[in-house]
Order: C-alpha cells, then structure tokens, then sequence
C-alpha cells in the first residue's frame, strides 16, 4: 500500500505526522511526503522520503500581527492565517495532483491546515484522512480552503470540502470538544527533529526545573516583540528558586542579550525528551508543545499567542492540569505568580499526572495503521 503525507511547511504542523508515516513504513507500506519547496530539507531530517510538490512558501502573516487584544482580533487572526495556508495549497495543487496520477497511493494523510492533499485526493477518487492537531475546530481555516478551492469543488460537484474518511486525535479523550466526538484517538507521540539531548536532562536537578518555550513560529514571526516578552519573563522568573531551560532556536538564542543566572540552557531541545526532568512547563499553548507536555505530566502555564492556542490553554486549565493567562493578564508579576501555583499546588500536579496516564491508553500509531488500511 502507498501512503502520501501532506503538510504546510512547518515543523509543529509536520512533526506529528512522523511517528504514523513510521508506523506505515514498518509495517511494510510504502511512505512519501509532499511539501513546499522550502521545507524538503527538514522534512528529510525525519528520515522519511520528501517531494516537492510547490514553490517556497511565504508564511510571513503568520503570528505577524502579534497577541490579539480582544476576541474579535483572534477571530480575524484565524481568518488571515487559513487564507495563508490556503493560498499556500493552492500553490502546491498541480503539484500534488501531478503525483498522485503518477505515483499512485492508495491514502492520503493530510494535517488540517493543508487543503491540497484532499483536493488531490478527491479529484483521483482515494480516501483521505485528517490529523486533527488542538483542540479547536478551526472552521476559519476549512472556510479559508473551501473559498480558495471554490472553483476545484464546483466542478467535482461539491459545496465545501467534503469531511474526512477518517480524523485523527491525539488529545486525551477527556478533553475532546463536542465536534470531535467521532474521531479516532490516536496516542501522541513526540517527533524530536535534530535536537541531541543534553546530557543535564539524565540529571535530578537540585531545584524545580522550568521549561519555558514560545515554540518556533512566534519567536521569529513576533520577532523582538517575542524577544523582548521572553527575556522579560525570564528576569522575574529568575527571583523563584528554579533553573529555567529555556527551548528556542539556537539562533535567536545567539542575539539575546546576557540571561540571568537561573538559566540552565536557552536553544533548541527534543521537548518529548528533556520535559520528564522539568517539574513544570510555561509555554504559547501550541500542540506539540501542549502534547509533549501532557504526556510528561506536567502542570502547564499557558500564554496563548494566537489561533487554537487559546483553546488548548482554555482545555488544560478547565481540566485543572494547569493554568492558562489572556494577553491582559499576562503581566511578570502574573507569570511569576502562576508558575509558584502549578509548582505548589498537589490539585495540578496530580491532575497532570492523571492526564498522562489516560494519554497512554490511546492506541498507538501501530494500531491505527491497521484501522487506515481497511480504509
């Protein structure tokens, strides 16, 4: 059987397709993935084999605009950054559709923010699934899709974009919204990239350790507006008696200026390895990110930045795992606060850990592969 697996061009939105493509690939199946031109490289890195299917994409509206005010601002937010994906599809179609005639798989694996896949499949006939990362249904982003793709749709007989076979969700069972009733659980499991694990994360450290992360598209596209908030945080957190690790880029890390003495590490880490060690975590809300923690059992603080982050914060508050601050409420003081709470308080800590534990019992991607072939 041949699978094909479509992503937009970012790594929190391809990573969580490697474990399944390595599932299919171990179970004999044969694996490609289709991408924009600019991602071919890291998506190599995964060891899985990449196509270029479209130019090299502009993601520059992404997180551009900053943390939204007030909802109406997150909810324009989400409409801008469905348009960019779309768009983004759109320049991938012929592509994509030119190598399903010709290499022919039997199933195509898409992550929900990328609309080219299942018009190709569609137009060839083939089932097509989607991985349905966050929480949130996002229907700004199938909107933006339906409306780019209007033309495709009308002539293969279709209003919008018809629903999946099948959705994937990695999300503990316990904190599906109404929408996701139906989908199939699918077990997280982390895609670390090229990040090595630094030898300190085998070590007991001798404080609470803090993981504190904006994850890899708000540092670059908020730019010092992300930095600036970052090394703020960092100056308050370091009056608590922790050691922060701070997860970034290595080159954004390299333009910051001297970091206060708390600070174990600031650069890229496999988040999946090195949060077993941490006692905490401060992050944007972003899935990977949220996931890796989840299955950590972690207490988590969210600041969401944009899109679903707010819904995923929203989630893992509401479940008591963790605690979740607005852009008002995200002061150094709240910060600094929060993080004093989920480190003291037994209701997170055990909230987290039974969290993890109920993400261990979703199936793992082996056992899904066998559901996605009767497909």
């Amino acid at each position: 059987m041949r699978v094909l697996f479509t992503t937009t061009p970012l790594t929190g939105h391809f990573f969580p397709l490697v474990p399944l493509a390595w599932a299919f690939r171990i179970a004999g199946h044969e694996v490609l993935v289709s991408t924009s031109d600019n991602f071919v490289d890291s998506a190599l890195r995964s060891g899985l084999p990449v196509a270029a299917t479209g130019p090299a994409a502009d993601l520059t509206e992404i997180g551009r605009a900053g943390r939204p005010s007030d909802p109406d601002t997150a909810i324009d937010q989400r409409h801008t950054h469905g348009r960019t994906f779309a768009r983004i599809a759109r320049q991938n179609f012929a592509g994509t559709r030119s190598l399903v005639d010709s290499w022919h798989p039997q199933l195509v694996v898409s992550e929900r923010a990328e609309f080219a896949g299942p018009l190709a499949a569609l137009a060839a006939g083939i089932p097509w699934v989607q991985y349905h990362w966050s929480v949130s249904q996002l229907h700004e982003y199938r909107d933006a899709g339906a409306e780019e793709f209007s033309a495709e749709l009308h002539d293969m007989g279709f209003a919008g974009i018809p629903a999946p076979h099948q959705v994937l969700n990695p999300w503990p069972v316990s904190l599906w919204l109404p929408h996701a009733s139906e989908y199939l659980g699918l077990r997280h499991v982390a895609s670390s990239g090229e990040a090595p694990i630094p030898d300190w994360a085998f070590r007991t450290p001798d404080r609470p350790r803090i993981c504190v992360t904006l994850g890899t598209v708000v540092p670059r596209a908020a730019g010092n507006d992300a930095s600036d908030f970052m090394l703020t945080m960092l100056d308050h957190l370091a009056a608590l008696d922790v050691e922060l690790v701070v997860a970034v880029d290595d080159d954004i890390a390299a333009r910051w200026r001297r970091l206060p003495p708390a600070v174990l590490h600031a650069g890229r880490i496999p988040l999946g390895s090195v949060l077993p060690s941490c006692a905490a975590i401060i992050h944007h809300g972003g899935q990977g990110t949220t996931l890796n923690a989840v299955a950590a059992g972690l207490p988590q603080l969210v600041l969401p930045w944009f899109d679903d982050q707010f819904d995923n914060g929203m989630m893992i508050a509401e479940s008591g795992a963790g605690l979740m601050l607005s852009p008002p409420e995200t002061t150094p003081g709240a910060v600094v606060q929060s993080c004093a709470r989920l480190l003291e308080d037994e209701k997170h800590i055990d909230t987290a850990a039974a969290l993890a534990r109920e993400m261990a019992l979703l199936p793992p991607p082996s056992a899904v592969v066998e559901r996605l072939t009767d497909l």
